[in-house]
């Protein structure tokens, strides 16, 4: 684990390994996850390819920030591009799972330079509103479970429909990623007030992110979806293809939100997608 500061003085974690002469893997999670998210897609590709995987302020290892506000895509954005400076890294391709996916579409619009390609995790313009009822569930709230077993056993409770084929043992190592254990027994391992951040959002009208995704143009660009998600749409996928021929689609069986991305679906898609940054660097 290594930490950079950023410019309003708050130490984010990151991790760093494996090399390459293409650029770097930059991955980005969830609005609660953290870089451990990305465990099993570093281990599937055994250090042929840079990874860094950022965990975002608020969540894991990284700081909480004193004013709720900050939670949001524009600022979590801005910290991208200061880890990247810090890095003298010039341009990145961006990993982004689901709130990753919506920074590095912004990031698209505002830092298009600093950007080699793009694989959004089922996350697109368009968010499902089913996703997000279930996602504020659970957002902000303290878990029952008692211990990693139980919190492992609540999960497959809750989500073995959309992951019909996850083992108890994976079920046990994301319990393990998502929650951590303090001194009164099992808890929340991100800022519990990114809750509120997301109903201050939620109580303005919706963006229209389209944009968002157009300013993507020019750059190769994959999408992976969950054949199971309730967050991304197979219509908003349609959609997204419509408007990118060109755009590398892959469904992942047995997966909701979000797929693991060592799925050999997410790989293949992982791979077209640095096959076409690499021609284009090569150019």
């Amino acid at each position: 684990m290594k930490y950079f500061k950023t410019s309003d003085g708050l130490n984010l974690a990151y991790t760093d390994e494996g090399e390459s002469a293409g650029p770097p893997l930059l991955c980005l999670p969830g609005l609660t996850r953290n870089g451990s998210d990305f465990e099993d897609l570093a281990s599937a590709l055994g250090g042929r390819r840079r990874l860094i995987a950022l965990t975002l302020r608020g969540r894991g290892a990284s700081d909480r920030d004193p004013e709720f506000l900050n939670y949001n895509v524009g600022i979590e954005g801005r910290d991208v591009l200061e880890l990247l400076d810090h890095l003298g890294l010039g341009k990145v391709v961006i990993v982004g799972t689901s709130r990753g996916g919506l920074i590095a579409m912004l990031l698209a619009a505002v830092a298009k330079d600093r950007l080699a390609g793009v694989l959004l995790n089922d996350i697109g313009p368009e968010i499902a509103g089913d996703g997000l009822s279930r996602i504020m569930v659970y957002l902000g709230v303290a878990p029952n479970a008692r211990d990693f077993e139980a919190a492992a056993g609540a999960l497959k409770a809750t989500l073995s429909a959309q992951f019909p084929d996850v083992t108890d043992a994976r079920w046990l190592a994301s319990a393990r990623r998502w929650f951590e254990m303090g001194p009164e027994g099992l808890r929340l391992n991100y800022d519990p007030k990114l809750r509120d951040a997301v109903v201050a959002v939620s109580a303005q009208p919706a963006p229209d992110m389209w944009p968002l995704f157009d300013a993507l143009e020019g750059l190769p660009v994959a999408v992976l979806r969950g054949v199971n998600s309730d967050l991304l749409s197979a219509a908003t996928v349609a959609a997204m293809l419509a408007r990118r021929p060109d755009l590398i689609v892959a469904e992942v069986p047995n997966r909701g939100h979000v797929p693991f991305l060592d799925e050999p679906e997410s790989l293949a898609a992982l791979d077209a997608l640095l096959v076409r940054v690499d021609s284009a660097a090569s150019t």
